[in-house]
């Protein structure tokens, strides 16, 4: 079975925005408390944040982290983390029936972006609070200096502004789940108005209006409808999240994950520009995808007893096999074929928690087979996205129908003349061959083929193993003048660099 590609730089989608490969660090399990804070570890440094985990964060290539949460913020009170470790209160974390110690809060968060280069994109709670604690946290976190809650800031050891640009209006608000759950309405009116006050005070602030918590939600649509439609001019983007796991043994429909995420991007995008048509805008509503990943639900591990309040309980710390990477892989190419619209985007979370990130309290951190496709992905995909539309051989699935065998997206960078090619044979069963033409006048030369995939798909990394799984070369790729030929295996993720002028 052959799949043919032809790839034209000058077919440009959007440039790759640098907040696509973002991440997600939430107050949930140990994501933070032994993941990315353990002080009494042997590789903590004065800060207390594990430099083990630093290494693998900065290989991994997360340019933006979203904080506190997640459904924690819904009753988070920011104030808790702040001040000397020792005067902060412990509370009652409602989210995941869990006793938050406050021990990692604000100002260690920042520190640790700071350790980690990364962009920190805050959300505020606006499920038991409101637009005066979202004020608050703004004033205390940007203002320079010569007010209550900035010279707070300072007197705690922050002297410069934290300068957080990007801030999520809650979170998932429309779930009956959420600590604060409201309708549309009360919740649309409520991000309008706390959009308007923090506007008053920086108005160049990008916002993030709460979308719907996941496409199956009974209310998705008319959701964003009628959120957008009190926010619409007060807002920069409106958020998705989406989580996959195959259902019943569906190996095929698993793999074809990136087509729901495509429906679901196209489908709030045009409810988006459906109330800004109706309100005369011209404005563009972007989409911050800033919760996806394969998480499974349906085991997931409950929560302690209501007698129980546990410190860092361990919640959803699914291990990874080669079939999960996979998928990642695949829905990375979804979120970069929309980059005209997705311009961000976080894997949710970072460590521990459904992560590329695993550790071990008394050992050793190590990267999950979910760590490669998206390492790879976040270095290589640089320039423009390319728009390409492979053809070739379908393959069944049982939620989806048939689908292409083998979806793709490509970046050109004219800086350094370099072309990324991300494939992703979709079947559980065949190979297929890529014949790849190269539309451009410029002569290439293969840098790099390398490919995520084996012939047992529940493969894993471990501690004991951590480089089980790894991405591996793609033998006898040919490339003869301007085509390219290589084989996908059944169920891969594959990356072709090129460079130009070889």
């Amino acid at each position: 079975m052959e799949a043919h590609i032809y790839v034209d730089h000058r077919f440009t989608i959007a440039p790759v925005s640098p907040r696509l490969f973002g991440s997600f660090v939430e107050h949930m399990g140990r994501c933070v408390y032994t993941g990315l804070f353990q002080p009494d570890h042997p590789t903590a440094d004065e800060f207390g944040f594990r430099r083990d985990v630093l290494d693998l964060v900065r290989r991994l290539g997360v340019n933006t982290i979203r904080y506190p949460g997640g459904n924690f913020v819904s009753n988070y009170r920011w104030e808790d983390g702040i001040g000397p470790a020792a005067d902060r209160p412990t509370r009652l974390d409602l989210a995941w029936h869990s006793t938050e110690s406050n021990a990692f809060g604000l100002h260690e968060f920042m520190q640790w972006t700071h350790a980690a280069q990364v962009e920190p994109m805050m959300a505020v709670n606006l499920g038991t609070r409101g637009i005066q604690e979202a004020l608050d946290l703004l004033e205390y976190a940007n203002v320079r200096s010569g007010t209550a809650l900035s010279d707070k800031r300072i007197a705690n050891g922050a002297k410069e502004p934290f300068d957080i640009r990007m801030w999520c209006l809650g979170n998932e608000l429309d779930g009956p789940w959420q600590v604060g759950h409201k309708t549309a309405a009360e919740y649309g009116r409520l991000a309008a108005e706390t959009a308007r006050a923090m506007r008053l005070i920086d108005p160049s602030l990008e916002l993030v209006a709460c979308g719907s918590s996941s496409s199956a939600m009974t209310t998705f649509a008319s959701w964003e409808r009628e959120v957008l439609a009190h926010t619409y001019e007060l807002v920069d983007f409106i958020s998705c999240h989406a989580y996959y796991e195959p259902e019943n043994g569906d190996v095929a429909s698993f793999l074809a994950s990136g087509t729901d995420m495509d429906h679901f991007i196209d489908s709030v995008v045009a409810t988006a520009d459906h109330v800004g048509a109706r309100l005369k805008s011209r404005k563009k509503i972007n989409v911050s995808f800033d919760e996806w990943n394969v998480w499974y639900l349906s085991r997931l591990q409950a929560l302690p007893p209501a007698t129980e309040w546990s410190v860092a309980p361990r919640i959803s710390e699914e291990t990874y096999d080669i079939a999960d990477a996979v998928v990642v892989g695949g829905l990375l190419i979804s979120l970069l074929r929309h980059s005209d619209r997705v311009t961000a985007a976080s894997l949710a979370q970072l460590v521990n928690v459904i992560a590329p990130i695993s550790t071990d309290p008394e050992g050793a951190a190590w990267p999950q087979t979910t760590f490669h496709p998206f390492a790879l992905t976040a270095r290589h995909a640089r320039g423009q996205v390319l728009r390409l539309e492979p053809t070739g051989p379908l393959t069944a699935t049982e939620r989806y129908g048939e689908v292409r065998a083998v979806d793709a997206v490509a970046t050109w960078d004219d800086d350094s003349g370099s072309l990324a090619l991300f494939l992703l044979n979709r079947s559980p069963a065949d190979p297929v061959e890529a014949v790849v033409t190269l539309g451009t006048s410029q002569q290439l030369y293969l840098v790099e083929a390398l490919t995520v995939t084996g012939s047992d798909l529940r493969a894993t990394n471990t501690a004991e193993h951590p480089d089980r799984v790894v991405p591996l070369p793609v033998p006898d790729v040919k490339l003869e003048g301007q085509c390219a030929r290589l084989t996908l295996l059944a169920a891969s993720w594959t990356i072709v660099r090129f460079g130009a002028g070889g």
